[in-house]
């Protein structure tokens, strides 16, 4: 039987949470001129890895999953590009 009961036992989702955490020291050390348009957008790409790792583990199919997984990947290189 899985040791997994939760997404919150997922190591992935618990990455993503840390990155979160990284995105908003990151923010935080921006320029003054920066935080207005790029920190809203580097906080919702962030905020939206787990939150979408979170919803697809719930979905209930391996296959909505999958898909809250690649739009999760999509996020993350936003965030990136950010």
């Amino acid at each position: 039987m899985s040791d997994i009961q939760s997404f919150r036992d997922l190591v992935v989702w618990q990455k993503a949470i840390d990155f979160v955490d990284c995105a908003y020291d990151i923010v935080h050390a921006l320029p003054v001129d920066e935080r207005f348009v790029l920190s809203d957008q580097l906080r919702r790409s962030a905020i939206s890895i787990p939150s979408n790792i979170a919803e697809g583990s719930k979905r209930g199919t391996r296959s909505d999953f999958r898909n809250f997984t690649r739009i999760a990947l999509g996020s993350a290189a936003e965030a990136e590009a950010q």
